[in-house]
């Protein structure tokens, strides 16, 4: 490495010290040879100085000065980069038209299903690489604070500043943020509203991709659903769920909908051959007239948290994309029914906090069950 590169610190990177980061991606570096950068300033976070063990945070921008191989015998890995992508006029077009709320500190923007959030093995287009397009009049380039998988659409946020940035990573770690989800699944679950209680934790996928699963020593992990309707497509029940996830886990979604025995609709990974039900009639590719895309029906509807700057809350939310509509189209469903769905889910977990202990959910050392209250259809 033999120039100054500036690297922004992933969401999953929020906690970590500064020298178990520089450990993660230069383990060629030496903790003597880290101090020293340190000391001399060459090594910043967000241009200021720093010591070994400061806490990072989702966003933050960590100055990486050339660094000498200290192990011949172990190559050291380039961290991730910030912007590596060309951007044509159409990228920096379709990423302007996204942007559904701008102020002086946030972005929400509407990502698209398909576009990754951070590069990973041999993906080089990913939003991280294509931050630059939303400056707008600012030096700054906007910075990630959360995630939503490659496949998810709907709203995700950025920080215009380090200062905004720290703030809305405080409250998505400080659990003060309310998120809501919909989803097409295959099958009814047995109550129109419940809880999931299902500790998960990561495994390796076929092909070596990434998924979790129930694990007994897993992270918790707890979802609130409401069945808003269900169709029958020839027979096989077809369920739009609002879902609001009381934890982050990776997938968390994915994976308690199919331990509900209702997979996501079009999720191989998870839902294997149950996720393409034969009564469906799909389209392979675009929104065919009457049939339904080859994609995964899920979409980040909505996400409400304080403001980073003031006493008000910021609520964001976001349409559904081309293929879900075409699905929502082809099934009878109406985007309408799902309004008040926040709301709902928000009343629930009220009532749930004020149950009785032992009834209600929270953190399980075991793997838990899907678990269901009395509720409506």
């Amino acid at each position: 490495m033999n120039r100054v590169r500036r690297v922004t610190v992933a969401p999953d990177e929020t906690e970590i010290r500064l020298d178990r980061w520089f450990r993660r991606h230069f383990p060629g570096l030496g903790h003597g040879r880290l101090e020293k950068l340190l000391r001399t300033g060459q090594v910043r976070v967000d241009g200021k100085r720093a010591k070994s063990g400061t806490r990072l945070a989702s966003g933050q921008v960590v100055r990486v000065p050339p660094l000498p191989t200290e192990n011949p015998g172990r190559a050291t890995p380039r961290p991730r980069p910030q912007s590596q992508l060309q951007l044509t006029g159409r990228d920096v077009a379709a990423l302007r038209d996204s942007v559904l709320f701008m102020d002086d500190s946030v972005i929400a923007i509407d990502k698209p299903s398909g576009l990754a959030v951070q590069g990973g093995s041999g993906q080089r287009r990913h939003l991280d690489a294509m931050l630059d397009a939303l400056r707008f009049d600012r030096s700054e380039r906007p910075r990630l604070v959360h995630r939503l998988d490659k496949d998810t659409s709907g709203v995700l946020l950025l920080a215009r500043s380090a200062a905004a940035a720290r703030k809305l990573t405080a409250a998505f770690r400080g659990k003060a943020v309310q998120k809501v989800y919909w989803a097409l699944v295959v099958g009814a679950p047995e109550t129109g509203r419940g809880h999931i209680d299902l500790a998960l934790a990561k495994r390796t996928g076929r092909g070596g991709g990434e998924k979790v699963g129930a694990e007994a020593q897993g992270k918790s992990a707890l979802t609130l659903y409401q069945v808003v309707q269900t169709r029958k497509a020839a027979g096989q029940p077809i369920s739009w769920l609002a879902l609001m996830p009381l934890t982050g886990r990776t997938h968390q979604l994915r994976a308690h909908c199919a331990a509900l025995g209702a997979p996501i609709l079009c999720d191989g990974k998870y839902g294997g051959r149950t996720a393409f039900p034969e009564a469906v009639s799909f389209e392979s590719a675009g929104a065919g007239k009457g049939g339904i895309p080859k994609r995964l029906m899920l979409l980040a509807r909505e996400i409400a948290l304080p403001h980073p700057e003031g006493e008000t809350t910021l609520r964001v939310s976001a349409p559904l994309p081309a293929h879900m509509e075409a699905a929502w189209s082809a099934l009878g469903f109406h985007a309408s029914k799902g309004e008040r769905a926040a709301d709902d889910l928000l009343s629930y977990a009220e009532g749930l906090a004020h149950s009785p202990p032992g009834t209600r959910p929270g953190p399980r050392s075991g793997p838990g069950r899907a678990r269901h209250s009395p509720g409506r259809r």
